[in-house]
C-alpha cells in the first residue's frame, strides 16, 4: 500500500556532496516522520537523520554539520543533502516513513565515498 521510492545515491569522492530523495506514494492517512538511515558493512542500521510532523529535525552526531535533511509535504518526500563527504559515510542509505499504523522502509540505495 505505501512504497518509498529512493534516488540520488552513487560514488563521490571525500569532500564531495550528494543529494538523496525519497518519495512514498500510495494510501496514507497521516505520516508522523520520515528519515534516513545508514547501514554500512558490519556495521548496525543506525538514523542519520528524522524530520517529524512538527518539522523539527534530529542529526546523528557524526554527520551534524554535514547532513540536511528536509521535506516537501506536497509530495511527501524527504531529502538528505550530504555535504563534506567522509569514507566513513560510505553505506547503503535507507529511507523511512512512520506513518499512524506502519513503518515503513524503501528498498535502500548504495553511497560510496572513495578517492
Amino acid at each position: 500500500q505505501v512504497q518509498l521510492v529512493e534516488s540520488g545515491g552513487g560514488l563521490v569522492q571525500p569532500g564531495g556532496s550528494l543529494r538523496l530523495s525519497c518519495a512514498a506514494s500510495g494510501s496514507i492517512f497521516r505520516i508522523y516522520s520520515m528519515a534516513w538511515y545508514r547501514q554500512a558493512p558490519g556495521k548496525q542500521r543506525e538514523v542519520v537523520a528524522r524530520v517529524v510532523s512538527s518539522g523539527a529535525t534530529n542529526y546523528a552526531d557524526s554527520v551534524k554539520g554535514r547532513f540536511t535533511i528536509s521535506r516537501d509535504n506536497a509530495k511527501n518526500t524527504i531529502y538528505l543533502q550530504m555535504n563534506s563527504l567522509k569514507p566513513e559515510d560510505t553505506a547503503v542509505y535507507y529511507c523511512n516513513l512512520l506513518s499512524n499504523d506502519n513503518d515503513y522502509w524503501g528498498q535502500g540505495t548504495q553511497v560510496t565515498v572513495s578517492s
